[in-house]
């Protein structure tokens, strides 16, 4: 059954929303190596409680926190997307060394995205 494996917080101010989570639930928030402004964040030390998630600047006023849903397939479930009433908003990203994401919509308008594992991606 898939799950929710990372969430995105939309931000205007990325420093500033990095130190208020830092400060408020320690969480470990880096900066990535390859040239963007997004901010990986860990939540917890302990795999079993933890799940993975970014600071993102926000593109749209209605953005605020997107999801990320594990599915075995992000080609497949676009489509069970669609058909069920959703929206695919964003073309498929790889992201080289992990896998496959793409961001949606459901029928009521709230963002979320999809993740396929692919070591391959490139």
């Amino acid at each position: 059954m898939p799950n929710v494996i990372h969430f995105e917080i939309c931000v205007d101010d990325l420093d500033r929303a990095a130190d208020f989570y830092t400060k408020v639930f320690d969480w470990r928030i880096e900066k990535l190596e390859d040239g963007s402004d997004y901010r990986f964040i860990t939540t917890s030390e302990n795999d079993e409680l933890a799940i993975t998630g970014g600071l993102t600047q926000r593109l749209t006023d209605w953005d605020s926190t997107v999801n990320t849903i594990d599915v075995p397939s992000v080609d497949r479930f676009a489509k069970k997307i669609a058909a069920a009433g959703g929206k695919v908003v964003a073309p498929k990203i790889a992201i080289a060394g992990l896998g496959y994401t793409q961001y949606c919509e459901d029928p009521e308008g709230n963002s979320f995205a999809i993740m396929e594992y692919d070591d391959s991606a490139r």
